[in-house]
């Protein structure tokens, strides 16, 4: 089961969010934005704000992904990867809690087992955060 690593100043909708991806070069963005609308779509206590200088979504205030861009690939991380089951074996990582998949350009990634990640990391943190 993950941390929790709160991040009190998450909102609702945060207007950086979308500024950061509108930054960022079209290609990449284009890789890493579906992911972090699907991190938003988890449900209605979804909370977001830029930490460390990339999006990041939270149950609450409790964080659970992020999407970061770089310059040839973009990461979809978990803070609580090192605990989700990962059958199709997409996470990258050796922290002691934190995950990622990475994504490149004109590669193909198993978008449902992705999305099964950024729902289980999810519904981990909800359970958590709820002290379940």
């Amino acid at each position: 089961m993950p941390r929790l690593f709160p991040l009190p100043s998450a909102m609702r909708h945060a207007p950086a969010v979308d500024a950061w991806f509108a930054a960022r070069p079209a290609a990449l963005s284009a890789l890493g934005r579906p992911w972090f609308e699907a991190m938003r779509g988890c449900g209605d206590d979804v909370r977001e704000l830029l930490h460390d200088g990339h999006p990041t979504a939270c149950v609450g205030d409790a964080a659970f992904g992020y999407v970061n861009i770089f310059s040839a690939h973009v990461n979809v991380g978990f803070f609580g990867g090192a605990d989700l089951p990962d059958p199709a074996g997409l996470l990258s990582g050796t922290g002691k809690f934190m995950r990622h998949v990475k994504l490149r350009p004109g590669e193909a990634v198993d978008e449902a087992a992705l999305r099964a990640l950024i729902e289980t990391a999810y519904h981990d943190m909800r359970r958590l955060a709820a002290g379940k």
